[in-house]
């Protein structure tokens, strides 16, 4: 083995960099779509059941929901208007 054997395997090559990144993108992607598929839905219902009362917009109600270890968590934010 030469030494510019060694060095040669050291450098990464183009696909084991590409297969890296999409890896960490793959991850990344399912991280984001642990979100049920019922949750679009459940804020649309909830906008509507709070508009019965109060004039609010799309923008004024966000749902979220969380895991926290073995506990889901979900956060319902909606912006009242002044009266």
């Amino acid at each position: 083995m030469s030494l510019m054997d060694y060095f040669r395997k050291e450098q990464k090559t183009t696909a084991s960099v590409a297969k890296e990144r999409l890896q960490i993108l793959v991850a990344h992607d399912r991280a984001r779509s642990t979100a049920p598929d019922y949750l679009p839905q459940l804020q649309q219902e909830i906008l509507a059941v709070v508009r019965k009362y109060v004039v609010i917009g799309e923008d004024d109600l966000s749902v979220h929901l969380e895991q926290q270890g073995t506990t889901s968590v979900l956060e319902l934010n909606v912006t009242l208007p002044d009266r």
